[in-house]
């Protein structure tokens, strides 16, 4: 694998509000993002001069009956005529989107493009949502025996238990973890810890004459099963992520044209990309995700970077599981110990190796489009050490993204 035949640059990065947006479409969410990252840009950047717009999208088609979204869009936000596309990969759509805008630039082929992706999951219900996203599973042997994602993760974790002992324990403290990060962030779906919903439902409970609880902290909120109800164990509610509306956008440059627009470009070094069989009964093994592993291989290598190289990162944590084995495939720690890295605090704000500060897909949310590119508006408030409205901002140099 050989490097980027030219330096690629961040100089602008934007998101909605992540949450459920009734009154909003797709349109209006990615016009926001689009307009802050546009703004964001230190020395001002016009429209256009941005090249392309590569977008990722996983279902606009079914959940508001729109396709060919990408031309749409990017007539939305002035674009037009330059190239626009949409690309699907699941819940990686926008990563990779943002994979093959870096690719675009790195080639000569674009100095200045626009990657990004949008998703309005909250018109349906939540078990019309539990159908279209099983649809990203094997549609011929899995989501007709009644798979869904919930189910096929658990079955993961229960693996992930059974070979290296990780524990509940460990996968409530993921998402207590990133619902303490996103309560921090002004942009989150859930801005509230895990500790402030309990007391909430408590005061709730006695302002309504009924029985209060006696939760005395998180972990006995999350072991009761009214509060925490289970979705397929061991998974409960509060591992998994939401339905979400939202939409993220992120400007990249030629690290030759980068100092016109900002003097603190996030320069882009490596990148990587892999797959599996899609079905998890064909693959090797179920504790670890070979797509994820080889894509940090990949990105490492051209990166000239290791594993305890990264300081910081932004990973896929659709299920709390799924942070755990994410941190494990990457490197950050060996298999097995994912989960007691969350035990011991490494993986916290102030922790040796902080995960997740946006508060992660659990709380930051899910809208699955527009969740990778997300990952790295993240990531590059994180590099430019911009507090802006949040204190979650911690001094660190290199990252990585994981969707």
């Amino acid at each position: 694998m050989g490097k980027l035949a030219r330096g690629v640059a961040v100089i602008g990065a934007g998101m909605s509000e992540f949450g459920a947006f009734p009154d909003k479409t797709t349109r209006e969410l990615f016009v926001e993002a689009f307009i802050e990252a546009v703004n964001s840009v230190d020395n001002g950047i016009e429209v256009k001069e941005i090249e392309a717009l590569f977008l990722g999208n996983f279902s606009n088609d079914i959940f508001e009956g729109q396709v060919h979204i990408g031309p749409l869009m990017a007539d939305m936000v002035g674009i037009t005529p330059a190239p626009a596309m949409r690309i699907e990969d699941a819940c990686a759509s926008s990563g990779v989107a943002f994979r093959l805008g870096v690719l675009a630039v790195a080639s000569g082929v674009h100095d200045v493009v626009c990657v990004g992706g949008v998703e309005k999951m909250t018109n349906f219900e939540t078990s019309r949502v539990t159908d279209v996203l099983a649809s990203a599973a094997d549609v011929m042997y899995e989501f007709p025996a009644g798979a869904t994602f919930p189910g096929l993760y658990a079955e993961i974790a229960n693996a992930h238990m059974r070979k290296y002992g990780t524990t509940i324990k460990q996968l409530r403290m993921v998402g207590i973890k990133n619902h303490e990060n996103g309560a921090l962030n002004p942009k989150a779906q859930f801005r509230s810890t895990i500790r402030d919903i309990m007391k909430a439902r408590i005061e709730r409970a006695k302002a309504k004459g009924l029985p209060v609880p006696s939760w005395r902290d998180e972990m006995e909120f999350l072991s009761d099963p009214v509060a925490n109800p289970v979705v397929a164990w061991p998974l409960r509610l509060f591992d998994c992520s939401p339905i979400t509306d939202g939409a993220s956008a992120v400007i990249l440059v030629a690290d030759e044209v980068a100092r016109k627009f900002t003097d603190t470009p996030i320069h882009v070094i490596g990148t990587g990309q892999g797959s599996d069989s899609l079905a998890l009964h064909d693959r090797d093994e179920f504790t670890s995700l070979r797509a994820t592993r080889i894509a940090a291989s990949e990105a490492y290598r051209m990166a000239g970077l290791k594993p305890k190289d990264i300081q910081i990162a932004e990973v896929h944590d659709c299920f709390t599981i799924a942070e755990i084995v994410a941190t494990e495939d990457l490197g950050f720690f060996k298999p097995g110990e994912g989960g007691k890295a969350v035990e011991e605090g490494l993986t916290r704000r102030d922790g040796e190796k902080p995960i997740n500060t946006s508060g992660g897909l659990k709380a930051k949310g899910h809208p699955v489009g527009a969740s990778g590119a997300a990952q790295v508006v993240e990531i590059w408030h994180q590099l430019r050490e911009e507090a802006g409205a949040s204190n979650n901002r911690i001094k660190k140099r290199s990252f990585i993204v994981e969707s």
